[in-house]
Order: C-alpha cells, then structure tokens, then sequence
C-alpha cells in the first residue's frame, strides 16, 4: 500500500496534556502537506486552530476524553461548545462504567446524547477495547451501529493498550456496513497501518505516519 493512501487516512493526532499552541500549529502544517484525513486536537486548541488553517484541514477533537464517565449532558455540552470553535469531527468516549454494569440502556442514551448535539457533524466512538471483554465488544458494535454514529474507534491511546488487529477485525464483523472503524493507539509503522487498513480501518488515529514520512523525506 502507498504511504499517500495511509496518510490520507490518518487523523494525525496530539493529545498530550501539556501540548502547546506552536505545536498545533506544527501538527496542522504537517497534515496540510501531507494531505491528512484531519488533525486531531484536545479541545482547548480548537478555536485557534480553525482560526489558523481557515478551511484547509479538517479539525476533529475529543469529547469525554480519556475516562468517558462525565455524565450525557456534560459530553453534549463539550460537543457543542467543539463544533461552535471550529470542529468538524467529535471523537467520543463511551462510559465505561455503565458497561461494566451491563446498563446497556445507559450506554446508548450516552452515545445518543453526544450524537444529537453533533448532528451534521462527523461522530466518532470510542469504546476501549484493551478494557473490554469480547462480548462487550460484540455488545457495542450493536449499540454504536444503532446509534448514527459514524465511526467506532478502538481506543483512547491513554489506557492499558492500543488498537490490535484482532480488535479491528472484530469490529468490522460485527459493526453495521454503514459504521466505519477507525483504529488508534499504537500504530508504529507502515506495516501496521496497512494491517490495519487492510482488516476494515478507515480512519488511524496516529502521529507516527507522519513522522515516518518526514524522516523518509516523502
């Protein structure tokens, strides 16, 4: 696979905690050259990014972000607040609490609330797969497939593992069609994103890609 098609498949991602406004901007100039899917930012540096590369680059950001145990109107809350600074992608994380209670009802209304305040907006799902059982994988690829959710993402990248192959290939099986997968967390090479692409993901969430092609002067 050519490294163009990956990049153009990579949210191309900074979500540490002390990032810096001369980073984003670094971030962005990146994506922008290499043609990225978006960037993928902590919520604060919307605004400022939108202001930045104007309409040149898809801004997504994350929402719940990394526990995912704020409650449905606190997620809506930042979602909106995303999309009024500048977001064209919300990336969600599930509450993790209410699946490990089986309060599957609870997950959904969760998921549902996020979905109505980024109506017209791409929606993305994180479930956390290192912190899931099987079952409760197959569990979530119903529930977010039911959901209008776009996409069901693997991981936060801030918990005990990253995407997996074995995880991809799960969620494709059992995801609605419409429902894409995006993989993230701990993809370190060009043979793991095509691995990954390959099994079912359509987005990457991963920074490395990009530094790959830097450093081999594409």
């Amino acid at each position: 696979m050519e490294i163009k098609e990956i990049l153009g498949k990579c949210d191309h991602t900074l979500l540490r905690q002390d990032c810096t406004q001369a980073e984003i901007r670094e971030l962005c100039d990146q994506a922008i050259k290499y043609n990225c899917a978006s960037v993928c930012i902590p919520p604060a540096h919307i605004a400022g990014a939108r202001r930045y590369v104007g309409a040149k680059l898809r801004l997504c950001t994350v929402i719940g972000f990394p526990n995912g145990y704020s409650t449905p109107e606190v997620k809506a809350f930042e979602a909106e607040d995303a999309i009024k600074n500048g977001a064209d992608e919300v990336d969600m994380v599930i509450n993790l609490c209410m699946v490990k209670d089986g309060c599957w009802d609870e997950v959904a209304e969760d998921i549902a609330a996020v979905r109505k305040a980024s109506a017209g907006k791409i929606m993305k799902v994180i479930i956390e797969t290192c912190l899931l059982t099987e079952s409760e994988k197959i569990k979530l690829c119903e529930i977010v497939s039911a959901s209008g959710a776009d996409y069901i993402k693997t991981s936060t990248g801030f918990s005990t593992g990253g995407a997996t192959r074995e995880d991809v290939a799960l969620l494709r099986a059992h995801c609605a069609e419409n429902v894409k997968v995006k993989a993230s967390g701990g993809i370190a090479s060009l043979e793991d994103a095509a691995d990954m692409i390959a099994l079912g993901a359509e987005r990457l969430g991963t920074s490395r890609i990009v530094k790959i092609a830097i450093k081999e002067g594409y």
